[in-house]
């Protein structure tokens, strides 16, 4: 295996094992989920892992186009894209572990406006990597309204 794919593979393995880990601190975390009383649209549990897998692996792509970029600013768009893993990784201990939803719901908050960033960040930096992380910042924003209405409704 050529030396940029080992890179590759490493950066695609860290988000998905920061989210294993995550999930692992919160097991138990979709039994909780399906005991709560959910707003419409909202998918069933084993939709999560499968999409979060996706997100994370899209993430991985993402900073590995970002960290072998010459650019001078990939160190402030690694900066970001640290800042919102740990913010996405503790989200699931505090929402499934902790069950407060409302300070679920700021980190929720806090992450979306870090997504944000990074990618403003990321396409000042290569324009592919910053769009990767579209779909994130669109899941993030429809998990912003499940943990809203869960705060509401539960």
């Amino acid at each position: 295996m050529s030396a940029n794919r080992k890179k590759l593979l490493a950066y695609i393995l860290f988000p998905l094992i920061v989210g294993a880990i995550s999930g692992f601190l919160s097991r138990n975390g979709m039994n909780m989920y399906s005991s709560l009383n959910r707003p419409p649209l909202s998918p069933p549990g084993w939709v999560f892992p499968l999409v979060w897998t996706i997100l994370y692996i899209l993430m991985g792509i993402s900073s590995y186009l970002i960290a072998s970029s010459p650019s001078p600013k990939k160190r402030e768009a690694l900066l970001l894209y640290a800042v919102q893993l740990f913010l996405n990784f503790i989200w699931s201990p505090i929402f499934f572990g902790l069950k407060n939803y409302l300070l679920a719901f700021i980190v929720l908050l806090l992450l979306w406006y870090a997504i944000f960033k990074m990618i403003r960040s990321f396409f000042q930096v290569d324009s592919t990597a910053a769009l990767l992380q579209i779909p994130y910042l669109l899941w993030v924003a429809f998990a912003g309204y499940l943990n809203l209405a869960i705060v509401f409704i539960n």
